[in-house]
């Protein structure tokens, strides 16, 4: 049993099929804490980062954070990190559940997968034993399927899986990873890795709870935070009734809900699809959480076919929804379920079904290429989920879109009509209604992300404080304060949605509170922007150049509707100011000197 500030590392070399154990301790985790932090230490530090994302040389690296498994509020997350195929940039991406939790109980804090193995296998990690098994039987099945086969074979219904489905195994570019059936290591691409490895899933089960920290200590800081998160309007009252859905409405008002492929940024049939609509037409049967959460988010659904499972989530039914013109409910929840089962980002899967529509409609596709498919339509329900199942299994016309949007308009002639940032489709906020968050899309380390530093918050929503969303002075600060502190969360282990009510100090209290450290709250953060100059330097190697620190042209043009109408982005009279902060050259590289002061020379 160890202390869950050293890291117990899993090394399986696929290709010849050998399994190792290793210790991380000391600097490097006092440095890059766990998780994302120190998934991406490892993967920099191991590979080169212009190898092809489908080479075997490339990594995929499961990382419990530094505080899953513990006590802490919602403290049972993990990332899955490597180079991505949709970007090439850094891919991490971050899951719940208690997949996490199971695994840092079974002592494997860390699990580095290297080579490619000959044929399809999954790796089994019963108590302590660690072995690869063979997984062809369960090639080419969907992740519910697979997860259910998986843990009969394992022999205990508490075990816990991790696997890909079909879009993975094809090498889909945007294919997630699933634990739990419905919860996603969901963007950046890293399903499609796993299945160039012939990875087919991870199934764990531990025998007893090997992570130790100083429980007493930690549950007098566990009961304070969980009554703030209970108290607090955001935590406590909308994402438990109505879970990220809560924001349809909150963005359809503010106007930057895009439509139709971001040319517009309301939806005047929003009602249809929203959070409250879920609940009136009764497919939401009840709220659920992951492990040692008391926020409970996840939404168990039931359409009147049958068909049950978790969510959609605010991204996902605006992907399905609004950004493709649709307004059929019962259509958008299929297209999530295909989604979870198939294994594939949401996000990516709908705007990219999104610019798909726009391309045809503006005569860059041509209707014989949809073969017998329907055509793709701006408010087609038939074409949202038709295509989400023909990108997964990379058949017809889902074969080219598969690649995502950005490959896919390049393609046809007219990149600037994929609304992505380095590849990666955009989520659910036009950047022209919120200025600031427009900026954190073009510095996102992973392409187009709302998660690494959501403006949202104090623009939209007033937390901590409220923000005038067109207002240029003081929003490189806080675009910069967001994603270190969301670097820290992801690293420790703890779920982002708990930055609405608790702030660094808490952060800093819980980290010392189940460990040796002395963190200052100035200390912990500067761990965050040592983790996010680690991931730029990554992509900077790579071959990712400030140059793609922009969003596509359409964001120039003036909103045509909402409460911004007549506005466009920003973000360029600001960006060499967020350089100037973090440290960076006036061209967006990182000196020597900045690089050696973060400890990453």
């Amino acid at each position: 049993m160890g202390k869950i500030y050293e890291y117990n590392v899993l090394r399986v070399d696929l290709t010849n099929e050998e399994i190792k154990r290793e210790k991380i301790a000391g600097e490097k985790v006092k440095n890059f804490l766990g998780g994302r932090g120190l998934g991406s230490k490892i993967l920099y530090d191991e590979i080169d980062p212009t190898i092809d994302a489908f080479s075997p040389e490339n990594k995929l690296i499961y990382a419990a954070g530094l505080l899953t498994g513990t006590a802490a509020s919602t403290g049972g997350r993990y990332m899955v990190i490597t180079k991505g195929p949709l970007t090439g940039t850094i891919a991490s991406s971050n899951s719940g559940g208690f997949f996490g939790a199971e695994l840092r109980f079974s002592g494997n804090d860390i699990i580095i997968f290297e080579g490619k193995a000959e044929k399809p296998v999954y790796l089994s990690l019963k108590g302590d034993k660690a072995e690869l098994k063979d997984a062809s039987h369960l090639w080419g099945k969907g992740v519910y399927e697979t997860t259910d086969v998986l843990i009969e074979e394992f022999g205990d219904e508490k075990a816990r899986v991790s696997c890909i489905g079909p879009a993975g195994e094809n090498l889909v570019k945007f294919a997630s990873i699933m634990n739990e059936k419905d919860r996603a290591a969901g963007r950046t691409g890293v399903g499609a890795v796993m299945g160039s490895k012939n990875l087919k899933a991870v199934v764990v089960k531990a025998e007893e709870k090997q992570v130790e920290y100083f429980k007493d200590e930690m549950m007098k800081v566990v009961r304070k935070q969980t009554k703030t998160l209970k108290e607090h309007g955001v935590t406590g009252e909308g994402l438990p009734a109505l879970g990220t859905k809560v924001l349809d409405n909150i963005i359809n008002s503010h106007g930057a809900y895009p439509r139709n492929n971001f040319q517009y940024a309301t939806f005047d049939k929003v009602d249809e699809v929203s959070g409250e609509a879920l609940v009136e037409k009764g497919y939401l049967q009840g709220n659920k959480g992951c492990y040692g959460c008391p926020i409970r988010c996840g939404r168990d659904t039931k359409l009147p076919n049958g068909q049950q499972g978790e969510g959609p989530e605010y991204e996902t039914g605006w992907a399905f929804g609004a950004q493709c013109g649709v307004s059929d409910l019962n259509a958008i929840v299929q297209a999530n379920f295909l989604c979870n089962d198939l294994g594939m980002d949401t996000i990516s899967a709908g705007v990219t079904i999104g610019c798909a529509m726009e391309l045809y409609e503006k005569g860059y596709v041509d209707k014989e290429e949809f073969e017998n498919g329907p055509e793709l339509t701006f408010g087609s329900s038939e074409s949202v989920t038709y295509y989400t199942r023909q990108m997964a299994l990379r058949e017809g016309f889902g074969d080219q879109m598969a690649e995502g949007s950005y490959r896919l308009a390049e393609a046809k002639g007219n990149a600037e009509l994929s609304m992505s940032v380095k590849k990666q489709e955009l989520p659910a906020y036009d950047p022209r209604g919120v200025q600031g968050h427009g900026l954190n899309y073009v510095t996102s380390n992973r392409g187009g992300c709302h998660v690494r530093g959501y403006m949202i918050s104090p623009e939209v929503l007033g937390v901590p404080e409220k923000l005038d969303p067109q207002e240029l002075k003081g929003k490189p600060e806080w675009v910069k304060l967001y994603q270190d502190l969301t670097a820290v969360i992801d690293s420790i282990g703890m779920c982002l949605f708990t930055s609405f009510a608790l702030g660094l100090e808490d952060y800093a209290e819980i980290v010392n509170a189940g460990t040796e450290f002395d963190f200052t709250p100035e200390e912990i953060l500067e761990n965050g922007e040592r983790i996010y100059n680690l991931e730029r330097q990554f992509n900077l190697e790579a071959g990712i150049t400030p140059a793609e620190d922009r969003l596509p042209d359409r964001f120039d043009d003036p909103l045509p509707d909402g409460t911004f109408r007549g506005i466009s982005t920003k973000y360029r009279e600001i960006l060499p100011e967020y350089y100037e902060l973090r440290g960076w050259q006036e061209d967006g590289y990182i000196s020597d000197q900045k690089l050696s002061e973060m400890g990453l020379k």
